[in-house]
């Protein structure tokens, strides 16, 4: 099968991700000796300046580890909690029906630092000034500025000018968009990590690491957001508003760790978040196709994407109904992944196309449904949405979805699957004595009441932030994901479907043509849904579009490389290590040797 590029082969470690520095970056760390948790740390932090649209210091980081030494696995909760102040009554108050997606009312705890600072404390063996510097390196000499990164500024230029003139001080150097290919620097960010680094204080490396916490959390950072979010930001609504999130918020949190879910398939664990994310939604994509026998079928053939489709139709819908953050609600995984649940769910599955947003029928559990997104399309059209979304996704007319990837496996067979996003720099302004802004995942909540994924004060928004790991026969065999929002949870099955199934490598897999439908509501403001639309990559062959709008799929072609921006790394039983990573936007890159 065609590929772009070589599978990456090695014995020694391996890193891919969604650009090339932070790829080289997390192998720079494992050739100086560290192990696979402080690579995957300093290439995070690398690609808040190598990719700033597309996430930053103020995002979130959900992260799956596999601890080599100790043979279990790990759910790092990077995904931070809303304000004490973000009630249903506060948002009424203020006349809206849906969180806004820029500005400051949808910035939640800011996760990402704290999850990336628990792993190395607790897996890694760095101290945090070393992690730090690469990233420090770049922000303070300049990095290469990709196309995109341009475009993006570019694109909310008059709002930053207008509205957000401390976005415009650190994005439009001498007051212009800064050119592709040239040197963009970051001297407030590097200045912010820097003074970080000098609070690494303590007797242990442990101690060290928890000072630098504190100063985030309960120093001079949360300070800073303290005092910037007494002030008003223009945002989608097109009023301005003032901020909810607090310094007591931020003292009042740490990332958590915890179990991941997992799911048994074809001699394989998948292995994922909990429902305070939509990574169970792929466990029960699984849970449904297990009764149809993909092996037999082309992987880039109709019967094959018809048959995925659908059954990430009945998955997501489920998400739409029954998942929230479990410390709130009862999620009822156990009953959504059930052998009678799914045989139930796999009958809804016929030979064409449903049009319907269908949840199932869980005893105790009422399952509402937004029957309403497709309504809200209008809205992505107002000039006030500047700076919404996410941009892989915006860009095929979607709203909603995009950040970055890394995965790493060591030398010692321990492996990081980390989906790190938010903070984007077109998502809120800039905190002048920080650098940099806060991301905006609040507008994942509902303004409704009694729902699972209903707003409450100190609770996980349902993020689409999804990393993947697989364990196979028992031992832990690949860490793999993607950026693109609610594609996330359907380009990972289907990388991970043709693999299994269809015996491709890492590359071969990703490089393949892919595919998403745009069925269920957004997580995204507006929380739009376009029913029954399914998107081909455009090397797929006009038979197979016939043939779903033939099934009544709403189906159309994109461009030749636009689905996914996929990357994974597998160890196999021989010792050998793998990676591929993905060709589309020229930015990601597998290492290692």
């Amino acid at each position: 099968m065609f590929t772009t590029r070589p599978e990456i082969a090695g014995t020694f470690g391996v890193v891919a991700s969604t650009h090339w520095l932070a790829s080289q970056v997390g192998m720079a760390v494992l050739e100086r000796g560290g192990n696979a948790f402080d690579a995957a740390v300093a290439a995070g932090f690398t690609l808040q300046v190598a990719e700033p649209h597309l996430n930053g210091p103020g995002g979130d980081a959900p992260i799956l580890i596999h601890d080599a030494r100790a043979n279990s696995q790990h759910v790092i909760c990077g995904q931070g909690v809303s304000p004490a102040a973000a009630t249903l009554g506060a948002f009424a108050d203020l006349g809206l029906d849906l969180i806004p997606a820029t500005g400051f009312l949808p910035a939640m705890v800011p996760g990402a630092f704290d999850a990336w600072c628990r792993m190395l404390r607790d897996w890694g063996t760095w101290e945090l000034p070393e992690v730090l510097s690469y990233a420090i390196g770049y922000a303070t000499n300049g990095v290469h500025l990709v196309p995109r990164v341009s475009a993006t500024i570019e694109s909310v230029r008059p709002m930053f000018e207008r509205e957000w003139t401390s976005s415009a001080a650190v994005f439009l150097p001498n007051g212009t968009t800064p050119r592709p290919h040239t040197l963009f620097r970051r001297p407030a960010l590097a200045e912010t990590w820097q003074r970080l680094c000098r609070e690494a204080v303590g007797p242990s490396r442990e101690a060290r690491i928890d000072a630098v916490r504190n100063a985030w959390y309960r120093g001079f950072v949360a300070e800073a957001i303290d005092r910037f979010f007494q002030t008003e930001a223009l945002d989608v609504s097109g009023r301005r508003h003032r901020g909810l999130l607090t310094a007591d918020d931020m003292a009042g949190w740490e990332a958590g760790v915890e179990p991941p879910l997992a799911y048994e398939y074809h001699g394989h664990t998948v292995l994922k978040c909990g429902p305070w994310s939509q990574g169970p939604t792929f466990l029960q994509q699984l849970a449904i196709l297990r009764g149809f026998d993909l092996g037999k079928l082309d992987p880039v053939g109709p019967e094959f994407v018809h048959l995925v489709v659908e059954a990430a139709k009945l998955a997501f819908a489920d998400r739409e109904a029954f998942y929230g953050d479990p410390d709130f609600v009862d999620v009822p995984m156990a009953h959504l992944l059930s052998d009678p649940y799914n045989a139930e769910r796999r009958g809804l599955i016929g030979q064409t196309a449903s049009l319907a947003l269908r949840p199932g029928s869980v005893p105790g559990h009422v399952g509402w449904v937004d029957h309403e997104a497709a309504s809200r399309l209008p809205l992505l059209a107002n000039p006030s949405a500047s700076g919404s979304g996410e941009p892989t996704i915006a860009r095929m007319g979607v709203s909603g979805a995009d950040t970055c990837h890394v995965d790493v496996i060591d030398r010692f067979g321990n492996m990081v699957s980390a989906t790190p996003s938010g903070g984007w720099l077109q998502s809120s302004p800039v905190i002048p004595e920080l650098g940099f802004p806060l991301g905006t995942r609040g507008q994942m909540f509902w303004l409704r009441p009694g729902l699972p994924n209903s707003l409450e004060p100190r609770k996980r928004p349902r993020t689409t932030l999804s990393p993947s790991m697989a364990l196979r026969d028992g031992k832990a065999w690949m860490a793999f994901g993607t950026p693109g929002g609610e594609q996330q949870d359907q380009w990972s099955p289907i990388m991970f479907l043709r693999m299994v199934h269809h015996g491709m490598t890492i590359q071969q897999a990703i490089d393949a043509p892919s595919f998403h439908t745009e069925h269920w509501p957004s997580s995204f403001w507006p929380r739009v849904a376009r029913p029954g639309k399914l998107v081909l990559e455009g090397r797929f062959s006009d038979s197979v579009l016939e043939a779903l709008r033939r099934r009544d799929h709403v189906a159309e072609k994109g461009e030749d490389w636009s689905e996914g921006r996929l990357s994974g790394a597998r160890l196999e039983a021989d010792g050998q290590m793998f990676a591929g990573a993905n060709p589309r936007g020229m930015q990601g890159y597998a290492v290692g040797r």
